[in-house]
């Protein structure tokens, strides 16, 4: 599972162009440089034709500052709905970043498909959708597509124009797709916990959508396992970032006359802290790996690293919070921002227990029944 030179590559190619954007403003070189938008996307529909090992490297730097570009809304929920319903009509202007993509999946809170209520009806004018769905990255705004002008940098990606939409049919789960400025889509955006990560609600009334994908189950099982795996190599990035500030802060940080990390209490709180984010970072290159290799195991590898990483990242982004002080509860210190992220992470796509239930089911079968596939 270790990576490659090329992987190291993007890593340090990615980490250079985060150290010279700031913020929002890194979205259109990314897209644009490094072409980190369409990295997932065949070479055929305009991208790079690499796979979810290079979207982990892009993750995991990511993670590392925070950055609030919509990169998992868009070249990962969005771009590889598209790419699981078989429709590429909307991968290339996804790829180069000339869009931006948002899913809107989640219902009350839940992203498990019995939650979804919307609802899609064919009528003699096409497709209409009814419903509300909550959690939507990047979903904000009027849909006019601030997510243009990526090229010049000016693009910020927090409102999505490429809208698809998950809602049942007669025949069951269906993906859709909403154009851009169709009416009865209502955006709501939220102020969250965590505000480097834009969230909204999406309320539709009737309005109008296009069919990309009948088997919805199939494709938001799919999704879903990905959505973990990446939102996993994130918080392996931010974990680490975490533990780099706290062993800088500890080394610098006098008392009694001697730094407070020479103490031992303080050394195997880093210890352990250590040792959470190398467990993680395996648990979430598993996942990465046996994605890339089309594994049918893959549901369990993404359940184990969302589960491991979300606990890791929590833990870790806490003991810098206790260590760093009285420092590291002020607005000014970027350790409340990993704080905040870490814990509106670890219930993004289910929460590491829900996961641990999911892997439980695969293992021996829902409830115990001993009907899982390793029996």
């Amino acid at each position: 599972m270790r990576l490659g030179e090329e992987h190291q590559e993007l890593r340090t190619a990615v980490r250079s162009l985060l150290a010279r954007y700031e913020g929002a403003a890194a979205w259109g070189p990314l897209t644009q440089q490094i072409g980190a938008a369409g990295l997932a996307v065949p070479e055929e529909y305009g991208g790079a034709g690499c796979g979810p090992v290079e979207v982990h490297v892009v993750m995991e730097e990511l993670g590392r500052v925070l950055a609030p570009v919509p990169y998992l809304g868009s070249a990962v929920l969005a771009t590889q709905a598209l790419l699981a319903a078989r429709d590429t009509e909307l991968l290339p202007a996804l790829a180069d970043g000339g869009s931006t993509g948002a899913l809107a999946w989640a219902e009350n809170g839940s992203w498990h498909p019995e939650a979804i209520r919307a609802h899609a009806v064919r009528g003699p004018g096409g497709w209409r959708i009814s419903g509300a769905k909550d959690h939507v990255l990047d979903g904000a705004g009027d849909g006019t597509g601030t997510g243009k002008g990526a090229g010049d940098g000016t693009g910020t990606g927090d409102s999505a124009d490429v809208l698809l939409v998950v809602a049942r049919t007669e025949a069951g789960l269906a993906l859709f797709h909403v154009p851009s400025g169709a009416g009865g889509v209502t955006r709501e955006s939220h102020t969250t916990m965590d505000l480097t990560r834009p969230q909204a609600t999406l309320t539709f009334d009737g309005a109008e959508a296009r069919p990309v994908g009948a088997d919805g189950d199939r494709v938001i099982a799919h999704v879903r396992d990905l959505a973990c795996t990446a939102l996993a190599a994130e918080q392996v990035g931010a974990a680490e970032r975490c533990l780099e500030l706290t062993v800088a802060h500890v080394r610098d940080r006098v008392q009694f006359g001697r730094p407070i990390g020479s103490f031992q209490a303080v050394k195997h709180r880093l210890a352990d802290a250590f040792v959470r984010v190398e467990s993680a970072r395996s648990a979430a290159l598993g996942a990465s790996w046996a994605a890339a290799d089309g594994s049918p195991d893959l549901p369990r590898y993404a359940a184990v690293a969302k589960s491991a990483c979300s606990e890791a990242f929590s833990a870790v982004a806490g003991d810098m919070i206790q260590l760093h002080g009285g420092i590291g509860i002020t607005w000014e210190h970027d350790a409340h921002r990993y704080f905040k992220r870490a814990h509106g992470s670890a219930q993004l796509f289910g929460s590491p227990a829900g996961h641990r239930d999911r892997l439980a089911d695969a293992v021996v079968g829902p409830r115990g029944t001993g009907a899982g596939r390793l029996g």
